[in-house]
């Protein structure tokens, strides 16, 4: 079965589709992909076979494998997605790294953080996780996107208070913050042709696309208030596209991150401290 499912996949151009086969089998089977992969003799009954090709025939038609299996791993731990919300990316952890690295060494009263636009929940989940004590607000303006954050965040057992609304007015009314990330739309609205089509196709616009004309804007906006939205020592972590660190870069006091790509992935300002 493993073995036709590959092979379907790579004749539909998927770069991972062993990765994909072995996940959407495993799916299809009620197994995780190391379990599937320890009983690769075990006799498959005409439901499941009939189970797998459905999922396989999804994937081959576009849909992304997170929204058909209904999860994404995320720094290790599982997040619950579907349509209408984000799909957590690998780049995205880059901001936890940079949250670590700037409050876990930190002592005195808990640090507070705000999650912009927290989608899934992944950034806003793992930082209360990986920050024990920290007080951690995340906000999203979907409704759909934040019910599946509480769902996630009871899963997993985390800490956040969830917030509906504009992130710029709950961020104004409730500053200052020891930390802000976020993982904004940055994608200009003219590359939306040359996208994948897992991604056009299938994920949700208000959360891919960046207003018409400016796909700077969130980070610039961000930047802007970070001076009152900070208190002194604190820290704001912007994820960026692929091209925005070289327009980004003249902003006083910034500091552009790389990911393993090589990208300038993440913008990050920090205030001076008192």
């Amino acid at each position: 079965m493993l073995v036709l499912a590959r092979a379907f996949l790579e004749r539909r151009g998927h770069e991972e589709a062993r990765l994909e086969a072995d996940l959407l089998v495993a799916h299809a089977l009620g197994l995780a992909r190391l379990e599937l992969l320890l009983c690769l003799d075990r006799p498959l009954e005409a439901g499941e076979i009939d189970r797998a090709r459905e999922l396989l025939v999804r994937r081959g038609q576009g849909e992304p494998v997170a929204y058909i299996t209904g999860e994404r791993e995320f720094y290790a731990r599982p997040f619950r997605v579907a349509p209408g919300v984000l799909i957590p990316r690998p780049e995205t952890e880059l901001l936890v790294d940079l949250a670590r690295d700037h409050l876990g060494a930190r002592e005195g009263a808990a640090p507070q953080i705000l999650d912009l636009g927290t989608g899934s929940g992944c950034l806003a989940i793992t930082l209360a996780l990986e920050l024990p004590g920290a007080e951690v607000s995340a906000v999203d303006i979907s409704e759909t996107a934040l019910e599946l954050a509480r769902e996630n965040g009871r899963a997993l057992g985390a800490k956040v208070e969830w917030l509906h609304g504009d992130g710029l007015e709950l961020g104004d009314e409730r500053a200052p913050f020891d930390l802000v990330v976020a993982n904004p739309p940055y994608v200009d609205r003219r590359e939306r042709a040359s996208l994948e089509p897992q991604v056009r196709d299938y994920e949700p616009e208000e959360a891919l696309f960046a207003p018409e004309g400016d796909p700077d804007y969130w980070a610039r906006e961000l930047y802007r208030r970070a001076e009152r939205w900070l208190r002194p020592g604190g820290l704001l972590a912007v994820e960026l596209g692929y091209d925005q660190g070289e327009r980004l870069a003249s902003l006083e006091g910034v500091r552009l991150v790389r990911d393993l790509a090589g990208i300038e992935r993440v913008l990050c300002w920090s205030k001076p401290a008192d």
